[in-house]
């Protein structure tokens, strides 16, 4: 009766709590939103003001010149002003005079532009800040609320190793809103970026079309070109980095050599790849699982052992898949946990679905050797 009565505060409590959470989330969310509306609406009028700047320098250029021209009329008729009229002179005055006045104005209009384009462009560094920290909050409150809504309601029901199990669960949650924070971040800085560029070029194209520059239009057009294919480089280059396009088309042998090559091509560290057995295609559940497993594999031999030298062997059977993951680095005791095992956790959790096995042997200061062994169906 007392944990029943527990259990129902507990409930009570946590739904407060998400629906705080929530709210808080909800209202992360519209300063986000009227950021970028902000952001965008600065972004225009900083276009225009700029277009402004260089419109006032160049008419205060010609105006400039005019007036310079008129001084020099009227210093001709004050020093022969019995040849000209009285108002002949006094139209030459009145000429200078305004010429003068109007470069006065567009001279001062000039400088409250260049203070206006300064002031935006600092506003908008503000803007983007906030919009990059209310993101991050976002982020971290989405992972309050999935810890809460799921994996803390059912910890008795889901977890045999409570503590080792909630840790990881929320490790998969930050790195999912990591990845996914990246990949906007990306997306953001390359194709987006380039995307508002190639549309502030085409407007160039179309004002330098209708002053009849041929030239500069194709010179403009030349430069949309080389920014379109970057754009797209950059976008062939996140689909990669999200799932391999080479896994559904080609399959994991040739996935695996050519992921091994580029990793190994990229950090100058020498990495083997060794596949044994015929060469075939497989359910799709076990080339993604084994192309992820090489993947953390290899990883954490980079990044936490510091190996030199690294062995990925394949062997194909009949009935089993095995795989063995050698490497020289600084190796480390499998019986203590640390900081940095939610990987080989992971690893575990995913030859555990496939039914198989997962072995590690690891000597300090000697190398490490991970075997793994799955049942498949051809």
């Amino acid at each position: 009766m007392v944990m029943k009565t527990c259990e129902k505060a507990l409930d009570g409590v946590i739904d407060e709590m998400v629906e705080v959470v929530e709210h808080s989330k909800d209202e992360i969310f519209n300063i986000s939103e009227e950021s970028r509306k902000e952001y965008e609406l600065l972004t225009q009028e900083l276009l225009e003001t700029k277009t402004q700047v260089i419109e006032h320098i160049s008419n205060g250029d010609k105006l400039e010149q005019k007036v310079r021209f008129s001084r020099k009329k009227l210093s001709e008729v004050s020093k022969y002003f019995e040849r000209y009229s009285e108002t002949e002179i006094r139209k030459v005055y009145e000429n200078t005079h305004a010429m003068q006045t109007d470069l006065a104005m567009i001279q001062q209009q000039e400088k409250a532009l260049r203070a206006r384009r300064d002031d935006l462009e600092r506003r908008l560094l503000v803007l983007d800040q906030t919009i990059e920290r209310a993101e991050g909050l976002a982020g971290k409150i989405t992972v309050i609320l999935t810890y809460l809504n799921d994996d803390f309601k059912q910890v008795n029901e889901l977890i045999e190793d409570a503590k080792e199990k909630h840790e990881f669960g929320l490790k998969i949650i930050e790195a999912q809103e990591e990845e996914r924070r990246k990949i906007s971040r990306e997306i953001h800085d390359g194709p987006a970026q380039m995307l508002a560029n190639i549309l502030l070029r085409s407007e160039i194209v179309d004002r330098t079309f209708r002053d009849g520059d041929m030239d500069h239009v194709r010179k403009e057009i030349s430069n949309m070109r080389k920014m379109i294919r970057t754009s797209l480089y950059e976008v062939r280059r996140i689909i990669y980095d999200l799932r391999p396009m080479a896994l559904d088309d080609l399959g994991l042998v040739p996935t695996l050599k050519k992921y091994i090559a580029n990793v190994a091509e990229y950090t100058g560290l020498k990495i083997e790849f060794v596949s044994i057995g015929n060469e075939q295609r497989f359910n799709q559940k076990y080339e993604v699982a084994f192309f992820r497993l090489v993947q953390e594999a290899v990883q954490n031999s980079i990044k936490h052992a510091e190996a030199s030298h690294i062995v990925v062997k394949l062997e194909i059977k009949r009935n089993y898949l095995m795989m063995i993951v050698k490497d020289n680095g600084r190796g480390f005791d499998p019986n203590i946990k640390t900081t940095n095992s939610f990987g080989l956790i992971g690893m575990r959790e995913r030859v555990d679905m496939l039914e198989g096995t997962f072995k590690i042997n690891s000597i300090i200061n000697e190398g490490t050797a991970i075997f793994i062994s799955v049942p498949h169906k051809e």
